[in-house]
């Protein structure tokens, strides 16, 4: 969610320009080519899968019966479809050998997709303590995420961020990341997976930086089989769910029910969401070919805020400077010298150690969604044959109604307010949204020339609706810096924008296997985005002088090739190129007439390889180079020229390994160039080619390391640490965020079944959790559209947590 006052940067302008250009070195890249001849086969095409697979606990944890979580192994009932290929195994450290959804319409595990495929199941996420999606996603690799309150749910990763990575749930993409994304709740998900990198053939316009995928927990064919958690945290914050599902007395029914409650309390004064969810799906098998669903799911959010800590100059007459946090130089970007004259000599920055907790939002500030999903659909599958369909309903409503801004004014009087004060603006925003669509795929198994054969033709049609009334008003003051007053909204008029957006794509996807171990993959998608805009100011008057109503059509045609070899059992090579698309200035939700229609050209080539050791151990890596081109990108709400591009390139590495039955350790590590080219303010001069994108490290690191006791009643002692580099608060590179390193450790009680008191229960799981262990003072986030103050990481914390099965 956007906004632009003439002349003036925002993070969430519905008429501003956003985008990105760069530069960086070129990596050597080598295309792993080798003679497909020397490994054992994957199983025959013909092998048979359910529609939709739950993996299973990590190899080494206890089994279903002994802690709380979804069976073992559990699927949709049929249809079989014999199109789609099974894993080789259960569940396998880093999921290896479970579908990845957002990765191929055909049925492929990451490790015969040639493309980074990363996957997060539900028992990860309970083991590692990952509250919301933006604490998950901090686990893959290379990914960094932050909740600033304009785009919440948001990521960076291989030096792309915000609406350069597609969101989609349960594969349905419903907007712009920065416009549509709310902080969301992992209870009732069933795994999340990112695929790496432009990748626009599965998931649309967008996806420079790659898609992540949000999948909630389905039916299963079976007893049924229920699970509840509670927990509380030394901020005051709670989470609570309940949930259960199996087959009825009905025959050939199944369902899934999930209900997730919690109050995630924030360190920051006065500042909190509560979500609320809602989330349920019957499977029926009308007969051994044909499978019916539906599904619901309602969401709701409720929120006070933190919009983040003002950045100050470090000699500034009684400032308390803190280390660690931030370094560089500071400058005051809003209003900035086109409202104040100042322009002076660069001071050291800092933050003011008597900040750390303060809010600066208005007493009056609410913020908050509640969103509706409506989907159902069928899968048809006869001998080599399928054809599913889903059909959808999404509908939305949010607010915001805020003071957003918090800049530190140096420049005396002719700024609102006195210098030393925190000069503030508010604003206030409303969606109404309305989403509905189709996917339908026909997959086909058959044999060329000998070659196994599977292709994938996929149809998706939506219409959106998007209404937004935004306050025109702007209203400002000042504050203190250290105990401010924070008063009132106060005035307010409102403008309307609406958006009307028609999504026609048709795509194939193709699998040839040369020889068992050698195949090529690849497919090409055409989309046709229909864009209607119509702006009114705040008398209710259209526009015309600036252009509107608005119409326009974008026609991209992108697509993947690559292969994979598996040169021995369990080792695969495998190279790609891949295209993708997006509009070159801010996203397609606030596109305006005056800007550039455009589409940019994403691509990446990338060469890696991904090896599954038994059950015990599996290691993958990538070697990647994306340049995204035709871009165009802004500076004090300003349109500047073209940026030419952003290149970036980067290696990453992941690993885990069962060392014995009780021992386990995983790591992660990424290294990323991320430049941008040809980029100079034609308003100012100022050059920033060669200056890295912001949120973008250089160098991410994960571990972790986990023992389980097996006594009576088994107890896991864990921990992870994570490190991420410096980071820039905006394109030129003046404020660092500075590098940080957090960890975390807990330990796990499981209590069996015979000896708890309550008559039902298989087990329960007692935890105690520490975040932050060390109380280290970070900057985890920073939103360029407000350069004047930064998100701070959360201080140490402690949680108590049960959970129960039955």
């Amino acid at each position: 969610m956007l906004r632009m006052r003439t002349g003036r940067l925002r993070g969430r302008g519905y008429e501003c320009v956003i985008g990105s250009g760069s530069s960086l070195t070129l990596l050597a890249f080598a295309l792993l080519v080798a003679s497909p001849c020397a490994a054992q086969p994957e199983p025959p095409a013909g092998t048979e899968l359910p529609g939709i697979t739950v993996t299973s606990p990590t190899p080494g944890r206890p089994s279903p019966r002994q802690q709380p979580g979804p069976p073992a192994q559990t699927t949709q009932p049929a249809p079989q479809p014999s199109v789609v290929e099974a894993p080789s195994g259960p569940a396998t450290p880093l999921n290896l050998n479970t579908i990845a959804e957002s990765a191929s319409r055909l049925g492929l595990t990451p490790r015969q997709t040639p493309a980074t495929v990363e996957i997060v199941n539900q028992e990860t996420i309970r083991e590692q303590g990952y509250r919301t999606t933006t604490e998950a996603a901090q686990g893959f690799v290379g990914v960094t995420a932050g909740d600033a309150p304009g785009a919440p749910g948001n990521f960076s990763m291989r030096g792309f961020s915000g609406t350069q990575i597609n969101t989609l749930y349960n594969g349905i993409k419903i907007g712009p990341s920065e416009m549509t994304s709310r902080i969301m709740e992992t209870g009732n998900l069933d795994r999340i997976e990112i695929l790496k990198g432009p990748a626009s053939l599965l998931s649309g316009e967008g996806a420079t930086g790659g898609a992540i995928n949000y999948v909630t927990k389905a039916p299963h064919t079976g007893p049924i089989v229920g699970d509840a958690f509670v927990s509380w945290d030394s901020f005051n914050g709670y989470r609570a769910g309940i949930g259960a599902g199996g087959s009825t007395t009905v025959k050939g029914l199944d369902f899934r029910f999930d209900m997730v409650r919690s109050s995630l309390t924030s360190f920051i004064d006065d500042t909190y969401t509560k979500i609320s969810n809602v989330s349920g799906q019957l499977n029926y098998r009308v007969n051994e070919n044909l499978k019916v669903w539906g599904a619901v799911e309602l969401k709701q959010d409720q929120d006070r805020f933190y919009w983040g800590t003002p950045l100050v100059p470090a000699n500034f007459p009684g400032i308390v400077p803190t280390k660690g946090i931030v370094s560089g130089l500071w400058t005051q970007y809003y209003p900035g010298p086109d409202f104040n004259g100042h322009v002076g000599p660069l001071s050291p920055v800092t933050v003011d150690a008597r900040t750390l907790k303060t809010t600066y939002n208005v007493l009056d500030n609410h913020s908050g969604a509640r969103e509706l999903w409506l989907r159902s659909g069928f899968e048809y599958a006869l001998n080599n044959v399928t054809l599913r369909s889903q059909f959808y309903s999404y509908t939305a409503d949010r607010h915001w109604f805020n003071n957003e801004i918090n800049s530190f004014n140096d420049s005396g009087p002719t700024v609102v307010g006195d210098i030393g004060q925190i000069f503030r603006e508010r604003l206030s925003v409303d969606h109404d949204q309305r989403l509905f669509g189709n996917i339908t795929d026909l997959i086909v198994n058959s044999n060329i020339g000998g070659m196994d054969n599977r292709a994938a033709l996929t149809f998706s049609a939506s219409s959106l609706q998007f209404n937004v009334v935004q306050d025109d008003f702007f209203f400002e003051d000042a504050v203190n810096l250290v105990n401010p007053d924070r008063g009132f909204y106060g005035p307010q008029q409102t403008k309307l924008f609406f958006t009307h957006v028609n999504n026609l794509a048709m795509s194939f996807e193709d699998r040839l296997k040369i020889t068992p171990t050698f195949a090529l993959i690849g497919g090409v998608r055409a989309e046709q985005i229909q864009l209607a805009r119509t702006a009114f100011d705040v008398n209710g008057v259209l526009r015309s002088a600036d252009g509107y109503p608005l119409a326009k059509t974008f026609s991209p045609v992108t697509g993947r090739i690559g292969y994979t070899w598996e040169a021995v059992p369990g080792l695969t090579f495998y190279s790609q190129f891949a295209t993708a698309a997006d509009p070159t200035v801010a996203n397609i939700f606030i596109l305006r007439p005056t800007q550039p229609l455009l589409l940019t050209d994403s691509r990446i080539l990338e060469t890696g390889a991904k090896q599954l050791l038994g059950d015990r151990a599996a290691w993958t890596m990538s070697v990647f180079d994306i340049v995204r081109s035709n871009v165009y990108s802004t500076k004090g709400g300003h349109l500047v020229n073209i940026a030419g591009k952003v290149h970036a390139q980067g290696v990453e590495i992941a690993g885990s390994v069962r060392v014995t039955d009780e021992w386990k350790l995983w790591a992660n590590v990424a290294l990323v160039d991320s430049r941008y080219e040809n980029f100079v303010d034609d308003v100012t001069g100022e050059v920033f080619t060669g200056k890295t994108p912001p949120n973008v490290p250089r160098f991410v690191f994960n571990a972790g390391t986990s023992y389980r006791f097996p006594t009576r009643w088994p107890v896991e002692v864990g921990a992870s640490v994570r490190h991420v580099g410096d980071r820039f608060n905006f394109d030129d590179n003046l404020v660092v965020l500075n590098a940080y390193t957090v960890a975390d450790a807990y330990v796990f009680v499981d209590v069996p079944g015979r000896d708890l008191l309550w008559p039902g229960i298989d087990n329960t799981r007692l935890s105690f959790r520490v975040r932050n262990l060390t109380d280290k003072k970070y900057a985890i986030w920073g939103d360029p559209g407000y350069p004047d103050q930064v998100i701070l990481g959360a201080p140490r914390s402690f949680e108590v947590a049960a959970a129960f099965r039955w």
